[in-house]
């Protein structure tokens, strides 16, 4: 029997409204669907915030995540309520990795997200580059507004490390964003591989959650179906 209950953790940068079409192409498929509005400052923080709301589930979920919310699940993904992993161009650490370490010392060529310097401990993408490193294949309109209502990342989420990969435990899902300028393609593909996910491949930018909900909802049901 597949698994009905789905629960999706955003990244940095934007908040949970983000996910809406992909909340709608599940709820239409039967799933029932939560989202995290988890507050991107901590990464304790945002286990927390995703803990509580697997605590109110009532049997078994497929947990998923976007961008630093890779990380979120990757350590909130070990409460008992969760049955599988998936990531959606997310980052997925290793015992003792952070965002912040993954992202230290790019390839040569890579593309450099635009983080603008820390203010009062917070982060955001610069404006003007937001579109093209963050949202590329989304229309003009929506992705200036994407820009202009940015949720702040707190540097402390970045370097906050995991501790117990849940992807070492449980099955998961990846799907890899080919024309992503955040996260670089290779290093999505490194890190699935490492975690031996099912691993699916789209061309989308970053915020493929977006552009490509259709694809998104159904590498979760995927996950749902398999796990």
């Amino acid at each position: 029997m597949a698994i009905k209950n789905i629960v999706l953790v955003h990244g940095n940068f934007v908040d949970g409204s983000g996910w809406q079409s992909v909340y709608e192409h599940l709820t239409a498929d039967g799933y029932r669907v939560a989202v995290v509005q988890n507050p991107t400052l901590t990464l304790d923080g945002d286990v927390a915030a995703t803990h509580t709301v697997l605590d109110s589930l009532d049997g078994p979920a497929v947990l998923v995540g976007h961008s630093y919310g890779g990380a979120v699940i990757t350590e909130a993904g070990n409460h008992s309520n969760v049955a599988a992993l998936v990531y959606i161009t997310a980052f997925a650490p290793d015992t003792g990795e952070s965002v912040s370490s993954l992202i230290a010392d790019p390839p040569p060529g890579a593309p450099v997200p635009p983080i603008l310097p820390p203010v009062n401990g917070l982060l955001f993408l610069d404006r003007d580059k937001f579109a093209a490193a963050f949202a590329a294949d989304v229309p003009e309109k929506l992705a200036a507004f994407m820009a202009d209502s940015q949720v702040p990342g707190g540097v402390e989420a970045l370097g906050g490390a995991v501790t117990e990969p849940a992807w070492r435990s449980k099955p998961s899902w990846y799907l890899v964003a080919t024309d992503d300028h955040m996260i670089p393609p290779a290093a999505q593909r490194a890190m699935s591989e490492r975690a031996k996910s099912t691993v699916t491949e789209t061309p989308g930018s970053h915020a493929v959650f977006v552009s490509r909900p259709a694809v998104v909802a159904a590498v979760i049901s995927q996950a749902a179906q398999g796990a």
